[in-house]
């Protein structure tokens, strides 16, 4: 019941300027600073780890920056799970939209790592090609299916879960459908390795350059950065990476590491700082959490 009452205020809010919902946005976030104090001590453990050169005062604004940054990135789902297409292109600057065109309906892994405006840049995404992608199903089994349902309401988007594996992601690149991806969390070693994120070894899917290897796919990263106010937001994809995969999975998979940390830097309140990125831990190695 809570899952749908809060579904239900989220649907209201559809209806509201834009303005109004990133000032809705920022002041929740505000308020979860304060109140969630498990993510808060996560988020704070991972920008000590990340940034140890940034002051506790320093790394304290900026985890509240992103505090307000998350939550409008929860807020404003409601513009892409509800509005219509028209307005939500008008939100969207897009630059570089020619390496997107160069691969949209060819084997091609969109690779977008987990930064706040990651959705708003899927939703531009499934309005102009068909793809493939994953999803993790969540606790609610009702909150699972509106998920899917939200994400797949443009054009022909395939969702398929992690226990089914890589089997139909494969099927579909090959039926020329880009696999939109976001492979920076912990989920294991077990089909990864420990490979440096700012310094730190973090236990990272090695499945890009794998995929890449096996479908002939290019990587293009897309990455969307949220505007102050009313501005909107701007979708960047950058040119496909060149000789990659190498044929060493570890060093490809350092390679995409570096240049999220390069985008990270750009813009680090708006990076998802509030997972457990280094909950798995080499053998003998202390736990963070």
């Amino acid at each position: 019941m809570l899952a749908r009452s809060g579904i239900f205020l989220l649907w209201l809010m559809h209806f509201l300027p834009f303005r109004v919902l990133v000032w809705i946005g920022t002041t929740l976030g505000s308020l979860l600073y304060l109140l969630a104090s498990e993510r808060r001590r996560v988020g704070a453990i991972n920008l000590k780890l990340c940034f140890p050169g940034l002051s506790n005062e320093e790394r304290k604004k900026l985890l509240r920056d992103h505090f307000k940054m998350f939550s409008r990135g929860l807020i404003e789902r409601s513009i892409l799970w509800w509005s219509s297409a028209e307005y939500i292109s008008s939100l969207i600057r897009v630059e570089g939209v020619e390496h997107f065109e160069a691969v949209k309906d060819k084997p091609s892994i969109l690779l977008t790592p987990h930064f706040v405006g990651m959705d708003v840049g899927g939703q531009w995404i499934a309005q102009h090609t068909d793809t493939v992608c994953m999803y993790a199903k969540q606790k609610n089994r009702y909150l699972t299916e509106l998920l899917l349902k939200k994400r797949a309401r443009f054009r022909n988007q395939r969702l398929y879960s992690r226990q089914q594996g890589l089997r139909p992601i494969l099927k579909g690149m090959r039926a020329g459908m880009p696999f939109v991806y976001p492979p920076d969390q912990d989920q294991g070693i077990r089909d990864g390795a420990f490979i440096p994120f700012f310094g730190v070894p973090a236990a990272t899917m090695t499945s890009v350059p794998r995929i890449a290897q096996m479908t002939g796919a290019k990587v293009v990263p897309g990455i969307t950065r949220l505007l102050p106010g009313g501005a909107g937001y701007v979708l960047t994809f950058y040119p496909a990476w060149e000789n990659y995969p190498s044929g060493d999975d570890i060093a490809d998979t350092r390679r995409m590491n570096e240049f999220i940390e390069d985008r990270v830097r750009e813009m680090p309140e708006q990076y998802f700082w509030l997972h457990k990125r280094f909950k798995t831990r080499p053998e003998g190695e202390a736990r963070f959490y």
